[in-house]
């Protein structure tokens, strides 16, 4: 307690030599964020927008998956996984362009069928 009080006393005494500043205002205008080749980081947000496609929020999961795909443009499953989000979230037109950049990416992937499937029944609609 003697302890205590002596710090405190110590530096609550003022330095005539000592000055203090303000800190820095924030910039709000921030640099935009560079992605690099990063497979590791797009592979924690697929598993963070996953999380949230299961809790059932598609606006975060669609976050996630799109930085996935920043962090690694050659990702498919990031691009399988943003389709599936804007699918729900009723952006036909962006699933449709996630889709067709998984089937670029992975022509013969596991769910290169039924995507294939998925944008024919959709281009038969929309005509």
């Amino acid at each position: 307690m003697v302890v205590l009080a002596a710090h405190s006393a110590l530096f609550a005494q003022e330095k005539p030599d000592q000055k203090y500043e303000e800190p820095p205002e924030e910039d709000g205008g921030q640099a935009p964020k560079e992605y690099t080749f990063n497979p590791l980081q797009s592979a924690k947000e697929i598993r963070i927008g996953n999380f949230y496609f299961k809790k059932g929020s598609y606006k975060a999961a669609v976050h996630r998956f799109d930085e996935a795909l920043k962090w690694n443009p050659s990702s498919g499953e990031a691009a399988l996984r943003l389709g599936d989000a804007k699918e729900k979230l009723k952006d036909k037109k962006g699933a449709q362009e996630a889709y067709k950049k998984y089937l670029e990416l992975e022509p013969d992937g596991k769910e290169a069928d039924s995507i294939k499937k998925k944008l024919d029944s959709t281009k038969a609609v929309s005509q």
